[in-house]
């Protein structure tokens, strides 16, 4: 990735953030779990390499991806840990997962079957996590109908071999109560229907469930978002900063009373101001709903986002910020001087996750990763 600070705007990663943030889950569940984080979405937006890359030297059990091309790629990277396709595949990609060696998310018989027969083509032998609905509902075998399917997977036969079975949480940085009925769930499959295959890796537990209730950590967790730098809820642990948005005053200008800016003219000065136009818009990936609502960081001062954001531009009010010229560097998200804006603050005035701010972040932006602040 490019290291050019030159840019227009750009993306600052820490790695010794993201190495930190992964440290403190290991902390948290104790040496005897292994870790499976989660890489989808392009490494959450990062670039998968450098993130993986980062994870390497901590010694994860595999890497948790969402679609097969993601999984060949990181094949292609040379990754040869286990990685788990965690959600359903469609069936025309089963025969490229498993010559990727791939493990697949099963969710029901009829994805089975077709696994079964592409493994026994292939002359091979396709490993499969068993994804459990538990509440979430958007895949897995319904914890309520285990008699029908649990007797069938576990008689597989000699192409098909069983290593794992987890579900997804729905609500766990909400609460530990909505953590804890899920797993009752899951854990009363097992008391009914019997343990499954030896050394089978039972997985529940995503970033908030870590730190809602380690002790439900059992083998193998898979954090995502904490790893980045994303909030998990209430009440829970913070995160060190991993990513902070930056972006190049290029304009700057006095205006009188009654000057407005941006399209829809929704803002006009009440008095004489100053503003600043920084090199950053929605085509980059910034909310454009934070127009009028947002905020960036300019020589450790806190200034509000004016007007609507464009594609490519942003602009804000620099009256109360002396010395601002062109070439001066603003933080959207990330710290400043005293001040910070958070990710999830942000998110939060842009009505959404940190999640999707983070994998919105457009491939325009280069991703500079550093091993300190500065």
């Amino acid at each position: 990735m490019s290291t050019n600070l030159e840019a227009r705007a750009w993306v600052r990663v820490r790695a010794d953030a993201l190495r930190q943030n992964y440290a403190r889950v290991v902390e948290a569940v104790g040496p005897g779990v292994r870790l499976l984080p989660m890489v989808k979405a392009d490494g959450y937006g990062l670039g998968i390499r450098e993130v993986v890359q980062g994870f390497e030297p901590m010694d994860p059990w595999g890497f948790g991806i969402a679609t097969v091309e993601e999984g060949v790629a990181l094949r292609d990277m040379g990754v040869t840990r286990p990685i788990v396709v965690c959600g359903p595949v469609p069936g025309c990609e089963v025969g490229t997962a498993l010559g990727a060696r791939l493990q697949l998310s099963v969710s029901s018989l009829d994805a089975l079957r077709h696994i079964e027969v592409e493994a026994r083509a292939a002359s091979c032998v396709a490993s499969i996590h068993v994804d459990v609905d538990t509440g979430l509902g958007r895949s897995g075998f319904d914890w309520r109908s285990a008699e029908t399917w649990f007797p069938v997977v576990a008689a597989l036969g000699e192409h098909v071999r069983w290593v794992g079975c987890y579900t997804h949480l729905h609500s766990a940085d909400e609460s530990r109560e909505s953590v804890e009925a899920q797993w009752e769930r899951l854990a009363g499959v097992f008391e009914r229907l019997g343990p499954g295959p030896e050394g089978l890796m039972v997985h529940v537990l995503n970033s908030a469930g870590i730190f809602r209730i380690p002790a439900l950590a059992r083998t193998l967790v898979r954090p995502g978002i904490f790893l980045y730098g994303g909030g998990i809820g209430d009440g829970q642990p913070t995160p060190r900063m991993v990513v902070s948005l930056h972006a190049r005053v290029v304009h700057t200008r006095e205006v009188q009373a009654g000057s407005t800016v941006g399209y829809g003219a929704t803002y006009a000065a009440e008095r004489a101001e100053r503003w600043a136009t920084l090199s950053i818009g929605y085509g980059d990936g910034l909310p454009r709903s934070l127009g009028n609502r947002g905020s960036a960081l300019l020589r450790g001062v806190r200034v509000p986002i004016i007007g609507r954001i464009s594609m490519d531009v942003t602009v804000v009010d620099i009256t109360d910020v002396p010395n601002v010229v062109e070439g001066d560097v603003a933080t959207l998200f990330g710290g400043d001087g005293g001040e910070v804006i958070t990710v999830d603050e942000m998110a939060s005035l842009a009505g959404t996750i940190s999640y999707e701010i983070l994998t919105g972040l457009t491939q325009r932006l280069p991703r500079v990763w550093s091993t300190q602040d500065g």
